[in-house]
């Protein structure tokens, strides 16, 4: 007969094991700065009982809702399972060129909004992240990004009413 020994469970493997709490505390985190931000905002009128603090308040509530709702479920010892029809093996390490140069292209649309207008802008960024997913077609991938950047650029200012700045562009296209 042999004796086996019991061996504290390591705190390092009970996280690990339970690593989806961390969802949780974040979800409840974004929970409560939402109520109390909502609770600390005055607003509202006598013409509109319930406004905008209503659905912020529900909201808020949901997301404390469901980090305690995940919480117990972890706890219970529920996880998440990767998803069967995935592609993707996780044991590669991921590609940090890649992430570094789409961060590029997001930082440089950010700089040039405010300097070129958002037609110039989005087509820059459109066509960065073409170009740094792998398209082979930099021409064709120029005149996309600057048509689809040039569209959104009019349906959100033109059609939408939401102020999206023009650039040097403004004066050719009338708006």
């Amino acid at each position: 007969m042999t004796i086996t020994e019991e061996r504290p469970v390591e705190r390092a493997g009970w996280w690990r094991a339970h690593s989806e709490l961390g969802v949780s505390i974040v979800l409840g985190a974004v929970g409560v700065l939402v109520v109390v931000d909502t609770a600390l905002e005055s607003g509202g009128s006598v013409s509109d009982p319930l406004g905008p603090r209503t659905i912020a308040f529900v909201l808020g509530g949901a997301l404390l809702l469901l980090s305690a709702l995940l919480a117990v479920d972890v706890l219970r010892g529920g996880h998440g399972e990767a998803e069967a029809g995935e592609d993707v093996d996780l044991g590669t390490p991921a590609d940090l060129r890649t992430v570094g140069k789409l961060a590029g292209v997001l930082v440089a649309t950010a700089a040039l909004i405010p300097i070129l207008g958002w037609p110039i802008a989005g087509t820059v960024l459109f066509w960065g992240a073409a170009a740094t997913l792998g398209s082979r077609t930099p021409a064709r991938d120029v005149l996309i990004a600057a048509g689809v950047s040039l569209v959104t650029w009019i349906v959100f200012d033109g059609l939408l009413g939401v102020d999206l700045p023009g650039g040097p562009l403004m004066g050719v296209f009338g708006a």
